[in-house]
């Protein structure tokens, strides 16, 4: 099972996704239907549209339907959930000593969907593309690459290297902003920073979900180039650090919420 590359964060669906995967683990990977249309109800969303998006994401094989009438945890979700953890609650950025991993790939003319489905997936864990079936990311993403080809069954057609010293014919700044779309990536991080102004911290539950629902998609797409090939004003840093303040604060309040509506 594949990241949620389509979030759309605030959206019903997205909102109810991001609370099955902060929740549903620490609850035992089960939750009563009512427990849950509960829980929506927490974050404003009536029920008829929690059910609704409940449906969606059985139909995404992130829940499945228990036999006693439960929701329960897909097991095949567990490794994107985890992957998930690592990126939201752990952000790495590069340091200039750090390895580059170059991810070359060769994919049949007849295999067109899966090249397209490999850009894409690449893209979205934060891969610069080079050129045309060449992808350039942090060195610490290895393992994940790897896990995506795997899942992708497009190991095959793949060639992975290491380096610490690329070398483009222009400055390697100048290269980094032809192979990130940096002025999208800014604007991301930009609507990052302006939800923040409407969460009610005074009902840390709702904000929670909502800090997360808003930030989970960002460390993804932003690989965490080391500061010298970004711009001076950059507001990456900011992101990061206004994340984990509002994360570290909110966070047990949220879940001694969710256990005690649960029960």
């Amino acid at each position: 099972m594949l990241d949620d590359i389509d979030a759309r964060p605030g959206s019903t669906t997205s909102l109810l996704r991001t609370l099955i995967g902060l929740y549903l683990r620490p609850l035992g990977g089960r939750i009563t239907p009512a427990a849950l249309v509960r829980l929506a109800d927490d974050l404003g969303i009536p029920a008829a549209r929690a059910r609704t998006a409940i449906t969606r994401l059985k139909q995404r094989g992130l829940l499945l339907a228990a036999p006693d009438g439960d929701y329960a945890l897909n097991p095949a979700a567990l490794p994107m959930l985890e992957r998930g953890d690592r990126r939201i609650f752990a952000v790495r950025t590069m340091t200039e000593a750090d390895e580059w991993i170059l991810v070359s790939a060769t994919v049949p003319e007849t295999r067109r969907d899966l090249r397209h489905q490999l850009r894409r997936r690449l893209q979205f864990v934060g891969a610069g593309a080079v050129s045309a079936g060449l992808w350039i990311l942090p060195g610490h993403l290895a393992d994940e690459v790897e896990q995506l080809l795997a899942e992708l069954d497009a190991r095959a057609f793949t060639t992975l290297f290491r380096t610490t010293d690329p070398k483009p014919a222009d400055p390697l700044p100048i290269a980094a902003a032809r192979w990130w779309d940096l002025a999208a990536l800014r604007a991301e991080h930009e609507r990052f920073q302006a939800s923040l102004g409407d969460l009610d911290e005074t009902e840390p539950f709702d904000a929670y979900v909502r800090l997360i629902d808003s930030w989970r998609v960002l460390p993804y797409i932003d690989p965490g180039l080391p500061r010298s090939l970004l711009p001076d004003d950059w507001p990456g840093e900011r992101s990061v650090q206004e994340f984990a303040r509002l994360s570290s604060e909110l966070a047990p309040a949220a879940l001694a919420h969710a256990c005690g509506a649960v029960g």
